[in-house]
């Protein structure tokens, strides 16, 4: 998976198409200001349920802070990676491969349109 490919939200969450589904989860930089990551809250019952843009649907705890992961776009979850509840590091070791959170079908593609790009979300964490 190519981040130059993906979508970015303000919030720090990247979305990309992968095997004819989006996946969700939160960008290189925003690991490496939470630091070394170790524990993802995700109720599994979120799977199959829609999910607004801007709302959350978990948290993710680092040594010093706790961060709330929000939805970068309106979504049905289809997936979560639940590699990642046990082995939350997984996300600081590569936050665009193994370490994705969920997988979802986006519900307004027009919300996916409007995220930055790579090169915009580079401007903007700079």
């Amino acid at each position: 998976m190519d981040p130059k490919n993906f979508k970015y939200s303000k919030n720090h969450e990247w979305i990309g198409l992968w095997d004819k589904n989006y996946v969700v989860g939160i960008t290189h930089f925003a690991q490496n200001e939470l630091g070394d990551i170790i524990y993802l809250d995700i109720n599994e019952n979120i799977v199959g349920t829609e999910i607004e843009e801007g709302n959350v649907f978990g948290t993710i705890e680092a040594v010093k802070t706790v961060s709330d992961l929000f939805m970068p776009v309106s979504g049905k979850i289809l997936e979560i990676n639940k590699k990642l509840l046990s082995n939350p590091e997984f996300i600081n070791q590569n936050s665009y491969d193994k370490g994705w959170i969920l997988r979802i079908k986006i519900l307004d593609k027009q919300e996916y349109d409007l995220l930055m790009s790579f090169e915009e979300y580079e401007k903007y964490t700079n």
